[in-house]
C-alpha cells in the first residue's frame, strides 16, 4: 500500500485490467460508483441513458476523457473492448482511484459505463460519485462539440 500512496501518476499501482462490467459485483464498501447503460448490468447507481451516436464516435470521445484532468493519468486502453482506465490521485494525500469506462453497442443505441473506485479506505465521502457525475457531464460536453 505505501507504494500506492507514494508513486506519482500510475507508479505503484497494480498493472491495469479491463473490467468485465455484465459480471461485475460492486464492492460491499461505499466507495464506489457505477454508471451502466439501462438493463446492462443488475449493479448500478445510476443509468446512463443511450448515446444516439455510432459506437465508434462515442470511442472517439471516450478515448481522450481524462486528457487535461488534474491528477488523472491514462493507464492503459483496450480498443478492442473500446474500454480504458484512468487514474485519479487525491490532492493531499495522494489517494489513488481507478475508473474504467466502456463504450458498447446496445439494441437501440450506444451505451456508456463509467465506473470509479478508491484502492484505499473504506468510505470516499462521496467522492466516486462526484466524479462519475463530473465525468459524465466532460463527457456528454466533448460529444456535443465532436457533433
Amino acid at each position: 500500500m505505501l507504494q500506492m500512496l507514494l508513486g506519482r501518476g500510475t507508479a505503484g499501482l497494480p498493472a491495469a485490467a479491463p473490467v468485465d462490467f455484465p459480471t461485475l459485483r460492486l464492492p460491499s464498501s461505499p466507495n464506489a460508483h457505477l454508471a451502466a447503460p439501462p438493463g446492462a448490468t443488475n449493479e448500478r447507481h445510476e443509468t446512463v441513458p443511450l448515446l444516439p451516436v455510432p459506437a465508434e464516435s462515442a470511442w472517439g470521445v471516450l478515448r481522450g476523457l481524462g486528457d487535461g484532468m488534474e491528477r488523472v493519468w491514462k493507464m492503459a486502453e483496450w480498443p478492442e473492448l473500446r474500454q480504458a482506465q484512468w487514474v485519479a490521485r487525491t490532492r493531499l494525500m495522494n489517494y489513488p482511484d481507478l475508473i474504467n469506462a466502456q463504450i458498447v453497442e446496445l439494441p437501440g443505441g450506444t451505451g456508456l459505463f463509467l465506473y470509479s473506485r478508491s484502492l484505499i479506505g473504506y468510505s470516499d465521502l462521496g467522492v466516486n460519485a462526484k466524479r462519475i457525475a463530473d465525468w459524465r457531464a466532460a463527457f456528454d460536453r466533448a460529444l456535443s462539440n465532436a457533433r
